[in-house]
């Protein structure tokens, strides 16, 4: 079978004939006669052939000619004897200074001035304007609103959250020996509960090892032992971060740490006493502090017809089971009720709605009769509401079932977070040595629970984050 390979001539021989190799290649290669060559053919010269292959080799059959991909131009000839010059055109960029202007330039003098027109008869004689500084001030028109700006209310500098160190709890777990601080870790986490887990979890390992299994009461009387002094250290931590940010800390926080402060494992130590005495008084400042403020805070709002704003500290006291004051109750249900008119927006209706349903007042709000303008959204958010507002919800026609369950109020929606794969954790064994063997072989002394000890390898998370 023939086909065509493009060739280089490499030599040539005695006998007549030729030498060849692929082109830009080593092979293949081989031997042609020079009678299939042109009569101009030389060395280097690049040739298309039609070849067959076969086992003996490649022989060559004939040379194609090429065709000259060279076209000739048209060209037109010059009858004028003159010589051909060139010409080029470049347009310049135009420019704002190349206008006439008036004003500070002057007048403009790219035209001649105009004749002064004559008054004509068919048109009336218009009187001079005033002065614009004499002109009077336009009327606003009738039929167009205009709001007024939104009141500014008194701003209260944001709570700090509360973030304790570390300096008591790490001075504790220093003073450890090392084979057991692994034990502290899992007790300060979940407690004495947390250390029996994970001896039974290991045990449970360990037995289908064929391994013997780990004593638990030496692990956890060692645990016992340790954890009121580390109870102690954490709550020293939080108690002298709540002491620096005592002014703006939050209240939850501050209340979480007086809590904490009643623990019988804190109360027993002496050197928590002076400290947990300190925070409870602020602890009482604060709260009053903190009640003035947030009755001062509803009393403006409502003097600024913020009907909204108001509805919604109602329902977040500083401190729960507060009684509410009747008389600031009062204006509150009447500026809410006010809001509610008939021919207020459905938007104005939601807005109002939404706080309503979560405020201590909800009862005393009445509204005269269902809005105007009823839309969809009006709707379903009296029906979700409606466990909580059913006077409200009976200006609708929406009965509410016994029993129903009480909605919560709408959260902002919160961005989209990457969620990260959660990295594997490593298992954490609470590993016991080797029993001693006694003198006589027959015997073997017990494994005593002080003798376990708890091993922890460089590379594996503590105890504490793996709880």
């Amino acid at each position: 079978m023939s086909r065509r390979l493009d060739i280089e001539l490499t030599s040539t021989r005695d006998d007549g004939t030729w030498t060849w190799r692929a082109a830009g290649a080593k092979v293949p290669k081989g031997v042609l006669v020079a009678t299939l060559l042109p009569n101009e053919s030389k060395i280097g010269d690049v040739l298309k052939i039609e070849a067959d292959f076969d086992i003996d080799g490649i022989t060559v059959l004939s040379v194609i000619t090429q065709r000259d991909k060279t076209q000739k131009a048209t060209l037109l000839q010059m009858i004028d004897d003159k010589p051909f010059v060139g010409v080029t055109e470049k347009l310049a960029k135009k420019s704002r200074d190349d206008k006439p202007r008036r004003g500070k330039q002057g007048p403009r003098t790219d035209r001649p001035d105009r004749a002064p027109r004559e008054p004509r008869a068919d048109r009336p004689v218009r009187e001079p304007r005033e002065p614009r500084a004499v002109r009077a001030p336009r009327e606003p028109r009738a039929d167009r609103k205009s709001f007024p700006p939104t009141p500014e209310v008194p701003k209260r500098p944001i709570a700090k959250r509360l973030k304790p160190k570390r300096v008591h709890r790490s001075a504790v777990l220093a003073s450890l020996p090392a084979e057991q601080r692994a034990v502290a870790e899992r007790a300060l986490a979940g407690g004495l509960a947390a250390v029996r887990d994970a001896i039974k979890k290991q045990n449970a390992e360990l037995r289908k090892e064929g391994k013997p299994e780990v004593k638990a009461d030496g692990l956890v009387s060692m645990a016992s032992d340790i954890l009121p002094k580390l109870r102690v250290a954490e709550w020293l931590d939080k108690a002298e971060a709540a002491k620096l940010d005592i002014e703006l800390l939050d209240l939850r926080d501050l209340r979480a740490v007086v809590a904490g402060s009643d623990d019988p494992m804190v109360v027993r130590d002496e050197t928590t006493r002076v400290l947990a005495s300190e925070l409870k008084i602020a602890l009482k400042m604060h709260q009053e502090k903190e009640m003035t403020q947030w009755i001062d805070d509803m009393k403006s709002a409502v003097e600024v017809s913020r009907v909204v704003r108001a509805l919604k500290l109602s329902g977040e006291p500083p401190k729960a089971g507060v009684l509410f004051p009747a008389e600031l109750g009062g204006q509150i249900a009447k500026a809410a009720t006010d809001s509610l008119a008939i021919d207020a927006g459905a938007d104005r209706w939601i807005a109002v709605l939404e706080a309503l349903a979560f405020s201590p007042i909800r009862a005393q709000v009445k509204p005269a009769g269902a809005p105007v303008a009823t839309t969809d959204a009006l709707r379903e958010t009296v029906k979700r509401l409606a466990p909580l507002l059913p006077q409200i919800a009976a200006l609708f026609g929406i009965e509410v079932a016994p029993g129903a369950q009480a909605p919560r109020p709408l959260r902002p929606p919160r961005q989209a977070r990457q969620v990260r794969p959660p990295k594997a954790k490593k298992e954490i064994k609470l590993v016991i040595p080797a029993a001693p063997v006694a003198q006589d072989a027959t015997q073997v002394a017990p494994i005593e629970s002080t003798s376990a000890i708890v091993e922890q390898t460089p590379e594996s998370p503590s105890l504490s984050e793996q709880a």
